[in-house]
Parts: structure tokens; C-alpha cells; sequence
């Protein structure tokens, strides 16, 4: 399935092919394609998607320059200089790999919008036997509960982060490329580690989605109070906005850094316990002890948000 725009050569090096165009992979194709159409720079932005609705979608509303729905329609045309970004499901990730090991020049550049990076790194070793030069784990840590393709966004990541966890192989042209294509878009590129990344993660995003899952789920469904829902404030919107997320993507998420984000519940689970207990027992000192530092630590926190845009 094609648009009706004029392709490029077969011998392009100008391609960014986007496996996946659900909220993470549309914006990405959606921002590359209307910045680099901004400053005039050739390329064409293709999707790989499953679903010929989805497809379309994307093509019609000037997503990608082109749709395909399987990576074969377009491993052949790709050559140095061009990238592929896998925005699958966690879990769908290894699949997608192997895939692209069967099918694609090891001078094309990998990477990957997945939110955990142990789990991709060691699908990876196991897919090629080695850490291939070509491949750079990434997360772009912008979001919303919203998915699918109808969520695209080209503004998504404007003014937010994007982490790299480049491997010792990774080749520093491939590294070069992928920091370069998230600059393009607007966003601010870091790098660490593996590890800490699946650990802040834990702590910073997975820990506070299972808390609003298992909040509302409990209310939800524990709670004797038919009318709970009804009178709940707008800061109990505000907090359980994230239970609207997707949740085979949380699933997936869950699943692949369990280890990290047991960790962390497992902290917060100790502390909740420690409040619980202040206000059984009247602590005040505890509970204003607690507050206060919860309350300087996330105005803390506002401080460094507003210093960084």
C-alpha cells in the first residue's frame, strides 16, 4: 500500500522505517517527517504495520510517506545510512529482531522505542550471537494513555528525553545517527547504562502505573462504596490519569523488568507500611515528617522540570 507521492531510488540512504506506528512509533514518524520536510532534507518515512486500516490511517493523514505491512516489502531498498525503529509491544520486540536478522543489511541502523532495555539487549546476543555495531537501545520517555495510530503526535516529543543505552559494540556512527534523528524531532538526548536505566524506570514509571492500576482496580472492584466514582476529586483524575494506559503494552512492561520493579514495590510497599502505621497510631511527628519531605522533594522536582524547558 503506497501514496501517491513520488518514491525515492532504491539506492537512497534516506529512509526511516517505523515498525509499529502505534502513539510511540506514529509521532516518531509523524515529527521526522515534518521536520525534515521544515528544513528541506530529502527522505522518505515508511511505516510497518499489520493492519491495512491502520495503514491507511497513516497515509491519510500524512504520517508516513509510505505503508507497508510487512518488513519484507521494504528490506531490500534499505542500505547504509538508513534506520529502523522497532515501536512494538515489549514482548513483540524479539520477534521484530528476528525478523531484521533475517532480513536486513548489517549496515542498516537499529533502534528501539522499548521501555525496558535488559530484556532487548539480551534478545539481541541470543538473535546474532554477539552485539551487533548496527543496533542502539533507546527509550523516548514521553507518553500518554492514549494508543493506536490515531495517537500520533509530531509535537510528542518536543522538549522531552530520550534515553540511549549504547552497548561497547555499538558502532558510534550507528549511535551518531539515532542521537541525531531524536535531535531532529526536538527532544534531549542522554545516555547510561542498562542496568540504571531499567532501575530509574522501575522507580519513575512502572512503579506508579502498577500503584494506579491496582488503586482503581481495588476501588473498583473491592470497594462497598457503589458511589466512590461520583465523588471523587479532580486530583484523583489527575492521579490515576496513567490506569488509562494501555494495557498489553503495562503487561509486556511488567513482565520484562519484574525483577526492577518488584524492587521498587517492594520499597514503597516498606514505606506505605511505615506510614500505615503513623497514622494507626497517631504519630504526628511520622506522618508531618513524611509529608514534608514528600512535598520539598516534589517541588523540588517542579524547580528542575521548569529550569529544563
Amino acid at each position: 500500500m503506497t501514496s501517491s507521492a513520488p518514491q525515492q531510488s532504491s539506492h537512497s540512504s534516506n529512509k526511516l522505517v517505523v515498525i509499529g506506528l502505534g502513539l510511540i512509533g506514529g509521532s516518531l514518524a509523524a515529527a521526522y517527517k515534518a521536520r525534515c520536510h521544515s528544513i528541506d532534507k530529502p527522505l522518505e518515512v515508511v511505516g510497518v504495520v499489520r493492519r491495512k486500516k491502520a495503514a491507511q490511517y497513516a497515509l491519510d493523514n500524512h504520517i508516513v510517506d509510505r505503508a507497508v505491512l510487512s518488513l519484507d516489502d521494504i528490506a531490500p531498498e534499505l542500505v547504509a545510512g538508513d534506520i529502523i525503529f522497532i515501536a512494538v509491544p515489549t514482548l513483540s520486540v524479539v520477534d521484530t529482531l528476528k525478523e531484521i536478522k533475517r532480513l536486513v543489511d548489517p549496515a542498516v541502523t537499529i533502534t528501539d522505542g522499548a521501555s525496558v532495555k535488559g530484556n532487548i539487549v539480551a534478545a539481541v546476543k541470543n538473535i546474532y550471537q554477539a552485539y551487533p555495531q548496527q543496533f542502539v537501545p533507546g527509550h523516548p520517555i514521553a507518553g500518554s494513555e492514549k494508543s493506536g495510530v490515531t495517537a500520533s503526535n509530531a509535537d510528542l516529543y518536543l522538549r522531552h528525553r530520550v534515553i540511549l543505552t549504547p552497548l561497547n559494540e555499538t558502532g558510534s556512527e550507528h549511535h551518531q545517527a539515532v542521537k541525531n534523528l531524536w535531535e531532529l524531532v526536538g527532544a534531549e538526548v542522554l545516555t547510561m547504562s542498562v542496568e540504571e536505566h531499567d532501575a530509574v524506570l522501575a522507580a519513575t514509571s512502572h512503579l506508579p502505573h502498577a500503584i494506579a492500576y491496582s488503586l482503581v482496580d481495588t476501588l473498583a472492584n473491592d470497594s462497598d462504596n457503589e458511589n466512590i466514582f461520583r465523588y471523587a476529586a479532580g486530583g484523583f483524575k489527575d492521579f490515576t490519569r496513567i490506569a488509562s494506559s494501555d494495557p498489553t503494552m503495562w503487561h509486556d512492561i511488567m513482565c520484562a523488568n519484574s525483577d526492577e520493579v518488584l524492587n521498587a514495590i517492594d520499597l514503597f510497599q516498606n514505606n506505605l507500611n511505615i506510614l500505615r502505621k503513623a497514622i494507626e497510631e497517631k504519630d504526628s511527628k511520622t506522618l508531618l515528617t513524611v509529608f514534608n519531605r514528600a512535598k520539598t522533594a516534589r517541588d523540588e522536582f517542579l524547580t528542575l522540570l521548569e529550569e529544563d524547558k
